[in-house]
């Protein structure tokens, strides 16, 4: 007897697989569970373990099949599907050409949010007000699939010192004073109550890190800046190399302690070596800054990352905010007989650039795209001779959760452009997650009208900015 069944046969087989998401063929996306009612006739369904997707599926709408063929060609999918979703966090990544490939060669394109944990406290934002588990939901139920999880050197440089400053207790009293550290303290420990007042910085981390990969998303550690505080601007002595905070050596080490404690993080995927490099006002003792210098310190510091941890890949940034890496990718002699052939190094299977873009007064999406390509992102084009083709992810943009600017020139054209790249989608992340700081240029409780979240984190601020940013990650 033959079974006729529509689309509903297909949720119905997915009831059961929590997490899992459907794509039809016209590009509509739902999760498991819901009902949907389609006019037109959808010939296949991608599902996904967020964030990979995995397999095409068949559907059986508007189809005629042999019910004794129906349930054996079930069991067959559906324990293919599980085998994949097991395979997660699928790294380590590689580079290949303008692409980002797991283990099974499949591309991956980062789509993902910042989360800040770099300022005066040193750990990722938000703890007073939600715990971890519930942030991360959050940013799972966006489609996203990557945490760019900043990090400040001074961490690090506390754990060699054996600093008494790295217990959450005494982290937020250096950094919010005697009588509000102790109130955000016991704030944190009740939302967070796996955690007590001699939890050191990193071991948040680790609590973040771990959640991360509990709920499928991968984790780009980026250090953000040498001295935890807020970033940036020309004087604040994070600039360039060998300014008044930016210790080259300790920097090193710092990425390659990361690097090497992240190995026990399973969605551990990637680092970025420094947040928007930037010229140095007069008076600092850095470096000369042009790209001779720009490489002889980035790239020891590549090479110690990759020395320490060979299975991440590497985000390398450039000058002027991290708004210019053209020297490196098109070819030019960078002084000092310097060029950056990603093909020249040993961990050259493992590199990624990365541009920041804030243009939001534009009036003109091509002023944008021009910029952006000029930039660096011609890197993408493979069908273009004068670049080294290395994938090139938008690790910051983002706008004023207010309910319009969602809307603009500005952040539909980082859409269209971001989506549009030949050869596919390029990777992104927004700024920034959270609604409020623990502390930012001396404001305790800073309000973040950037974030995604609102000031207590416990919901969306503006729902227009949300959409937007759903429907970019299932652009992606």
């Amino acid at each position: 007897m033959p079974l006729r069944t529509r689309l509903s046969c297909y949720e119905n087989w997915l009831i059961n697989l929590e997490g899992w998401k459907c794509i039809s063929c016209s590009g509509e996306r739902f999760w498991h569970g819901d009902r949907h009612t389609y006019q037109d006739k959808h010939r296949g369904y991608r599902c996904t373990a967020s964030p990979t997707p995995h397999i095409i599926v068949i559907c059986l709408a508007h189809h005629t099949i042999p019910i004794m063929l129906l349930f054996p060609l079930l069991t067959l999918l559906a324990s293919t599907l599980f085998k994949q979703a097991l395979a997660f966090p699928n790294t380590p990544f590689t580079s290949s050409n303008r692409d980002i490939l797991d283990t099974a060669g499949n591309k991956i394109v980062y789509k993902g949010v910042n989360w800040p944990g770099a300022a005066d406290v040193m750990i990722p934002e938000g703890l007073q007000y939600q715990s971890i588990a519930n942030i991360v939901s959050g940013i799972k139920s966006l489609g996203l699939n990557v945490v760019r999880l900043t990090f400040a050197i001074e961490m690090v440089d506390d754990i060699f010192s054996n600093s008494a400053s790295s217990t959450l207790s005494n982290a937020l009293n250096n950094a919010l004073g005697s009588t509000n550290g102790p109130t955000v303290l016991a704030q944190i420990l009740k939302k967070n109550p796996q955690f007590t007042s001699s939890t050191t910085r990193l071991q948040v981390f680790d609590a973040v890190a771990a959640e991360l990969a509990n709920q499928g998303i991968w984790v780009h550690l980026d250090n953000h800046m040498s001295k935890g505080k807020w970033c940036c601007n020309g004087n604040d002595g994070n600039t360039w190399f060998g300014d008044s905070e930016f210790d080259v050596s300790k920097w090193q080490r710092g990425l390659a302690y990361m690097a090497d404690h992240g190995k026990q993080w399973p969605s551990f995927a990637s680092i970025g070596l420094r947040n928007e490099l930037r010229h140095h006002d007069s008076s600092s003792p850095a470096q000369p800054y042009d790209w001779a210098h720009w490489y002889e310190a980035m790239v020891p510091a590549a090479e110690a990352v990759y020395k320490t941890n060979p299975n991440i890949l590497i985000f390398f940034s450039g000058l002027d905010y991290d708004k210019d890496i053209t020297a490196l990718v098109n070819k030019q002699h960078l002084g000092n007989g310097h060029y950056f052939d990603p093909r020249s190094f040993d961990f050259g299977n493992r590199v990624v650039m990365e541009l920041h873009n804030y243009q939001n007064n534009a009036k003109t999406c091509d002023s944008i795209t021009s910029g952006l390509n000029h930039a660096g992102f011609n890197a993408m084009d493979v069908n273009n001779s004068g670049y080294y083709h290395v994938p090139v992810v938008l690790t910051e943009f983002g706008f004023d959760q207010n309910g319009k600017d969602y809307n603009s020139v500005y952040a539909q054209c980082i859409k269209t452009f971001m989506t549009g790249q030949p050869g596919g989608p390029g990777g992104w992340m927004q700024w920034a997650l959270g609604g409020s700081y623990y502390i930012r240029e001396g404001t305790q409780d800073f309000d973040e009208t950037w974030g995604l979240y609102n000031h207590d984190w416990s919901a969306w601020r503006d729902a227009n900015a949300i959409a937007y940013t759903k429907a970019f990650a299932q652009a992606s």
